[in-house]
């Protein structure tokens, strides 16, 4: 299954006057050091501490702190929930590796494969009750409001990965269906660390549901661009394999708006070569982009998420926080559209 990339980590930096990006990870990563102690049993906690330790670029929790400081609060205040949100996140990975079968995490070997599937699934157990525990660390008011979102919220990503279970076997997968799955299992839990941060920081409701709105919009525009860059983008910058959902014949949004672009004929010409795998994968990849080029499907992708970035951009007017704030969010969103990694 695919999470949101989130190679823009190292562009937040141009957006975040409070702090630096660096400030923001440095000080997450010490708290959470202090979270990552040695406990007992010894088989359930050490690979919590093993998957926490792998690194990652930590954007979710680093948004959660740079939020708690566009409303005017110490981020440190927000330590326990930007950690909650990374703990959540890095349970979902423990049991998506479980699901695919996946050996590497992060170039390391993934948890169920260091020890075993049971220790895999227990342990993901455990962090999620750990992400809850997280925020009897604040007061009533404050707990109330994170866990009611932090239970929504993961709710939501585990529908979205039910549906994206779903979609690998089906060949009618609409557009509004695939844009639903994308935003329940990655930009949601993008607007929950901005809103934590908001909720932190005792912003009002509107603000709290303004920067929430703001995120999941931004990260449904963020992963139609990583669909477009899969296919489209610079080997040398991307980060990964270029060509990959092709190769493993995911159905993103560049295909299936291919499919209502084509002539049945052309149609029935990529539906046959997403139905198998060949050798030469070189020859499919660029025959798919082909067909991604000749639909119009390639300019689609790009035009929805100018669209997505555009919403989001309009979310900014009905936050009350200053114009110089406002604009440096826009010039992420900014950076968001055009970026290549």
């Amino acid at each position: 299954m695919r999470y949101i990339g989130f190679n823009l980590f190292r562009f937040l930096h141009y957006f975040c006057a409070m702090q630096t990006t660096q400030d923001y990870q440095k000080a997450f990563i010490t708290y959470l050091e202090t979270f990552s102690r040695d406990r007992e049993p010894e088989n359930l906690y050490t690979p919590i501490n093993y998957i926490l330790k792998l690194g990652g670029k930590r954007l979710r929790p680093v948004l959660t702190l740079m939020s708690a400081e566009i409303f005017d609060v110490d981020y440190k205040k927000a330590l326990d929930a930007a950690l909650s949100i990374e703990v959540f996140h890095n349970f979902s990975l423990v049991h998506d590796d479980i699901m695919d079968a996946a050996p590497l995490r992060r170039g390391k070997q993934t948890v169920h494969e260091k020890w075993d599937v049971n220790t895999g699934i227990l342990s993901g157990d455990a962090m999620l009750i750990l992400a809850y525990q997280l925020f009897e660390n604040y007061d009533a008011e404050t707990f109330v409001a994170l866990a009611k979102l932090f239970s929504k919220t993961a709710l939501e990503v585990c529908e979205g990965q039910q549906y994206d279970v779903d979609f690998e076997t089906r060949d009618d997968v609409t557009i509004l269906e695939y844009l639903k799955m994308i935003e329940y299992k990655t930009a949601v839990l993008v607007g929950a660390a901005m809103k934590m941060g908001a909720i932190v920081a005792k912003a009002s409701e509107e603000d709290q549901n303004s920067i929430y709105e703001f995120g999941r919009l931004l990260g449904i525009a963020f992963q139609l661009q990583d669909d477009y860059l899969d296919a489209f983008g610079d080997p040398e910058t991307f980060g990964k394999q270029v060509g990959g959902d092709i190769i493993e014949n995911k159905k993103t949004y560049l295909y299936i708006k291919a499919i209502e672009f084509l002539n049945t004929s052309k149609s029935k010409q990529l539906q046959q070569l997403f139905g198998v795998s060949l050798e030469d994968n070189e020859e499919k990849i660029n025959t798919v982009k082909q067909f991604f080029v000749e639909s119009g499907s390639a300019d689609a992708t790009k035009e929805e998420i100018e669209n997505y970035t555009n919403k989001a951009f309009s979310v900014l007017d009905s936050l009350s926080i200053s114009n110089e704030k406002k604009a440096l969010l826009k010039q992420f969103g900014h950076i968001l559209m055009t970026r290549k990694v």
